[in-house]
């Protein structure tokens, strides 16, 4: 073993990101979860007028521009809004803000014990002891599994990967009233594609505990910049930004920090892209269920589908990467039955069904 290894390295388990296609590789991929339409038509306009001369500069620090656009929509003020390079970022800052070093207490970080895989990497990688709290039937995530108990922070996915499944703003105020000296961690990656779901950053200033991460590469189509953003009391930003700052002052870049506010300001596009992947989401929920797969309701933009007993998601899974379609499939106990399939465009998915079909 090298003598040069850092020893914090060994034993560690690195997220396993959804297999990417080779340059010119023509698939239909709907296994990492992004958004299949357009954002928003006001970032070419960023783009025409964006002074290349600026580059020369550092960013803003704070990205002020974009965390103004978000507190406009969100109707909070600046000062409850941090910005990071994706919200993996924000997510791995909040781990070292908020838990890093709990494993040296005796309470630990509830969080699902099926849920985004990243969460017990941060774990490993920041000395964070978790407690994996079991779903409940139908992969339901329980409030009450999370109050009454002694820990040191909660961080949820809501709605939950690979599952689909969300819990009510009403289930989510419950924790945090269960909670109070303790950050509570709503990770809301996909919240934009539950049709009756209000996020949880509507209680920023209720509770001062909460900690809303949200990502702008799902609903805003905006994958390839990574940009994401966390909504929470200002005390609570305040420490998340002197975290970054003691690794890296400036994590998003000048174009970025513009394209993101005008995505963000952009409603219309926003409301239009989320509606049409709901949509597409119930045709193929309806269709696949008709041939025998369980699908759970979604609140996501994928399902979480377990194919009929005349095949197994492992071989259906490769047998569709064959024909080079992509989906997600988990080797992990309990969910490996399953298939995690983003929602692409009708055409995509009308394509995948008929590969489906042909399976089964």
């Amino acid at each position: 073993m090298s003598k040069y290894w850092n020893i914090k390295t060994q034993g560690i388990e690195p997220y396993v990101a959804g297999e990417q296609p080779k340059d010119g590789q023509r698939v239909i991929k709907l296994n990492t979860n992004e958004n299949p339409y357009a954002p928003s038509p006001a970032i070419k306009e960023v783009l025409k007028n964006f002074d290349i001369d600026t580059l020369r500069l550092y960013p803003d620090t704070n990205s002020t521009v974009f965390i103004d656009a978000v507190a406009s929509v969100y109707g909070v003020s600046r000062e409850n809004v941090f910005a990071g390079n994706g919200s993996d970022e924000v997510l791995a800052i909040c781990w070292q803000a908020l838990f890093e070093k709990m494993g040296n207490t005796d309470k630990k970080v509830l969080m699902p014990d099926i849920s985004y895989s990243f969460y017990p990497v941060y774990s490993s990688f920041y000395d964070v002891a978790p407690e994996k709290v079991p779903l409940r039937e139908g992969f339901t995530v329980d409030p009450d599994d999370y109050c009454g108990k002694e820990c040191a922070g909660i961080a949820i996915a809501n709605p939950n990967a690979p599952t689909s499944k969300a819990i009510t703003l009403d289930e989510i105020e419950k924790i945090l009233k269960a909670n109070p000296d303790v950050p509570v961690i709503i990770d809301e990656a996909y919240a934009a594609y539950a049709e009756d779901y209000e996020s949880a950053a509507t209680l920023i200033g209720k509770y001062k505990n909460l900690v809303v991460v949200r990502t702008m590469s799902k609903s805003y189509g905006l994958a390839g910049i990574r940009l994401g953003y966390a909504i929470a009391d200002e005390e609570i930003i305040t420490g998340l930004r002197k975290v970054r700052d003691s690794f890296n002052s400036y994590p998003v870049d000048r174009l970025t920090q513009r394209i993101g506010a005008a995505a963000m300001l952009d409603r219309e596009n926003f409301e239009k892209n989320r509606l049409a992947v709901i949509k597409t989401r119930k045709f193929i929920t309806e269709e696949l269920r008709k041939v025998g797969f369980d699908i759970p309701d979604s609140s996501a933009n994928f399902i979480f589908a377990k194919p009929p007993k005349s095949i197994d998601a492992e071989t259906l899974y490769k047998n569709l990467k064959a024909k080079g379609i992509l989906v997600r499939y988990f080797n992990k106990p309990v969910i490996n039955e399953y298939l995690r399939i983003t929602i692409g465009t009708d055409e995509e998915m009308k394509e995948f069904l008929e590969a489906v079909l042909k399976e089964i």
